[in-house]
């Protein structure tokens, strides 16, 4: 299973990206914006709640080599055949295809900056990306990234990291998901050999080395997880329950004088009152359905804060324990497992590792497991044998297992098939 992708396999496929552009647009892209993907260690299903999150970028990535236009055309063709090609022209309402349509990402991000600076100079591009698709390791947000910052490029739009990871966490919401922004921040914050803390409203970020004896395994279950298709909608209803949630409970506390004042959100309630009294007054408060919803998500940020400490004391075992909670919580309050999330999980538990769960939005795509070096061969080993194996998923098994490469984040620059032309 790779642990790092190879440079030189990384140079053939910008090499194969330059010479479909040639193909295509006549002559070599001149600049290339990389993305990469992300894992969630912990934090699942509470960046839109404005609660603290736990992410690190991957060694995988989106790529675009691309070029400037003169007008304000865009045109970029995908290397794998499954999706089409793509053409629209700039402007601030860029009418959106049908849900699930791929070209939605790439015109989320040119839709928010025509709309936020105007920009008017398109570009012909080539996008290549080896992130498992919809499987919650963040593949449509890397399209994101990577089509924002070449644009922002090309019309000389500069914005720090942290206001462009803001700014495409708002253009995401033009395919119909309403995120919250980890996957941005992550994607524009990362840095290699690190995890990231990632505080909301305003965003915060505060890097966290990864042990080097650490391993983080990630299986894909092969069920697709689509944000913009079929689990858009229960995605979306979560957050819905989540909102209503926190206002029963508010106004209940407020009726009852539990509170002295009106909370902005749960960040606030939670520095108001302390999370195992906001438990108990959602025990009064809310109805079974609510009160799984709001109980996830008071004790996953709990679960962040004490992820974080393991991190910093490395505490492998700790670490291990929080994760096999966070799993048993999406699994029975969130309810967004799925059978093949819980065998991955219970597969990788027997093969040795230290603890595993969901990661992404669930209702398919990937767990993620920690390991130490010295058992990781065997839990990959074990999940290649008891999982991929019986299901005929051993060819190409390095895509939907591997172990995931602390990285850093997306970037611009000139082009490998301009520098030699």
């Amino acid at each position: 299973m790779a642990e790092a992708r190879d440079p030189e396999g990384v140079t053939n496929e910008r090499s194969t990206d330059s010479e479909l552009f040639s193909s295509l647009f006549g002559g070599a892209p001149t600049h290339v914006a990389r993305a990469p993907g992300r894992v969630n260690l912990m934090g699942e299903h509470i960046d839109y709640c404005d609660l603290a999150v736990l992410p690190m970028a991957t060694q995988h990535e989106a790529q675009l080599q691309f070029r400037a236009r003169d007008d304000g055309l865009v045109r970029i063709t995908n290397q794998d055949p499954e999706f089409d090609p793509v053409e629209f022209e700039l402007g601030p309402a860029i009418a959106p295809g049908s849900r699930g349509d791929w070209r939605n990402y790439l015109q989320a991000p040119a839709n928010e900056l025509a709309r936020q600076f105007a920009i008017w100079r398109g570009l012909d591009g080539v996008l290549s990306s080896d992130i498992p698709v919809a499987a919650g390791l963040s593949s449509s947000t890397a399209l994101v990234n990577a089509v924002g910052l070449a644009l922002a490029e090309v019309n000389e739009v500069l914005l720090a990291p942290a206001q462009f990871a803001e700014l495409m966490a708002e253009a995401e919401h033009y395919t119909g998901t309403r995120g919250g922004g980890m996957d941005q921040a992550i994607g524009f914050g990362a840095r290699a050999g690190h995890a990231a803390c990632i505080a909301f409203s305003p965003l915060r970020m505060r890097h966290v080395a990864v042990p080097e004896d650490w391993c983080f395994v990630v299986a894909d279950t092969g069920v697709r997880a689509e944000k913009s298709g079929r689990a858009q909608g229960p995605y979306n209803q979560r957050r819905s329950e989540c909102e209503e949630a926190l206002d029963v409970v508010v106004q209940f506390a407020l009726q009852h004088d539990r509170l002295p004042t009106r909370p902005r959100g749960y960040p606030d309630l939670l520095r108001m009152l302390g999370a195992a009294e906001v438990i108990s007054l959602a025990e009064e408060a809310l109805e079974a359905r609510l009160l799984k919803r709001f109980r996830h998500v008071v004790t996953e940020a709990d679960r962040v804060d004490q992820a974080v400490d393991c991190l910093l004391s490395a505490d492998l075992a700790g670490f291990g324990t929080l994760m096999d909670a966070s799993h048993g919580s999406l699994y029975a309050d969130y309810q967004v497992s799925s059978r093949e999330l819980d065998e991955l999980v219970a597969i990788a538990r027997e093969g040795g590792g230290a603890g595993a769960r969901l990661t992404g939005a669930g209702f398919g795509g990937c767990i993620v497991t920690l390991a130490d070096r010295g058992t990781v061969g065997a839990v990959l080993e074990t999940l290649a044998e008891q999982y991929f194996e019986p299901r005929g998923m051993g060819d190409g098994i390095d895509d939907r297992l591997f172990v995931a490469v602390p990285s850093a984040g997306a970037s611009v620059g000139n082009s490998v098939a301009a520098a030699g032309a």
